[in-house]
């Protein structure tokens, strides 16, 4: 072991060093976990003992952190995990550039904000291209940005309506069996996509939107045939597509519009036999410059740390 050194981080007040460590020191009890370091806070200030690496990299952490809390920011505990997975890298840096801007707002006055570097620059390629597919585990915010994203185009009149959709595939496209106008039948395929607008919009506006053809929700099936001029099209679940019903879709892409589709090539629900148009659009745009692919990892999942646990479990199985 290289020579124990003691570094400190001067701490404003007690109430920083609180917020710091978490309820019940949660936070500190992860940092703790992740290193030999000794972490504990004497009057005003946090103090380090270790290698000389390891306290310089558990500085640098905390004043990330602190700077966050500075910003009146509230951590979670996901935010201390990311923080911890980005300062390995020696990128926790990076951590306070994410937190700099909002993407929106939600209706309750709430900032939305990328949690992760995968939906930075998720957010930066939806602004740049026409057309960007979001690739990656459950959990990792594809949906939801992108349904963010739609309503702040929709708000500053950049688009003149939404269009969701995503592939009935549960129940086959054939959705005749169910009881219900369409609207019925298809709500529970597309209450994912329910839920983000209601809590971007309210759920007044989003019923009010709908009425007035400003938001389009529909299955796959019911684009066949258009072609959607200055719309912010979205399409979830993409890795329920066929491949035709994916090219069916990328071509009817208008002028003014942008397309999202967003999916996770390790849930695949299509009949055994059948490809998915997700992971062969993939494959065969992938080229295509005007095009952006993201792919998220694990470390981009911003439920709770626990399931991203599951994620990475079920995955290891997979792999081994």
């Amino acid at each position: 072991m290289d020579q124990a050194t003691t570094v400190r981080v001067a701490l404003h007040n007690t109430a920083e060093g609180l917020a710091l460590f978490g309820p019940q020191d949660k936070f500190l009890r992860l940092i703790e976990q992740e290193t030999e370091a000794k972490i504990y806070t004497r009057d005003a200030e946090l103090v380090i003992q270790g290698d000389a690496k390891e306290t310089g990299r558990l500085k640098e952490l905390f004043e990330v952190l602190l700077a966050l809390i500075r910003n009146q920011y509230t951590l979670a505990e996901r935010d201390v995990l990311y923080a911890l997975e980005l300062s390995r890298q020696h990128a926790v840096e990076q951590l306070l550039e994410l937190f700099k801007g909002e993407i929106a707002v939600t209706y309750k006055g709430k900032p939305v904000r990328v949690k992760t570097i995968g939906q930075k620059q998720y957010v930066q390629a939806i602004r740049k291209k026409d057309i960007v597919f979001g690739i990656g585990p459950a959990g990792t915010g594809k949906t939801y940005i992108a349904v963010v994203l739609a309503v702040a185009a929709l708000k500053e009149n950049r688009v003149k309506r939404i269009v969701l959709t995503r592939p009935a595939v549960e129940a086959g496209e054939s959705l005749g069996f169910l009881p219900g106008d369409l609207q019925e039948k298809v709500d529970p395929y597309l209450r994912p996509l329910y839920d983000a607008l209601n809590d971007v919009l309210g759920p007044d506006q989003v019923a009010k939107s709908l009425e007035r053809g400003l938001i389009e929700i529909a299955p796959l099936a019911y684009m066949r045939g258009r072609t959607l001029d200055d719309s912010f099209i979205i399409l979830d679940e993409a890795q329920n597509t066929t491949p035709e019903q994916m090219k069916m879709f990328l071509t009817r892409l208008g002028f003014g519009s942008k397309m999202v589709i967003t999916g996770d090539v390790t849930q695949i629900d299509l009949p055994r036999g059948k490809s998915s148009g997700l992971v062969e659009a993939e494959r065969i745009l992938r080229h295509i410059d005007e095009i952006g692919f993201i792919t998220f990892a694990e470390q981009d999942v911003v439920r709770h740390s626990l399931v991203q646990k599951i994620i990475m479990a079920y995955q290891e199985d997979q792999e081994g």
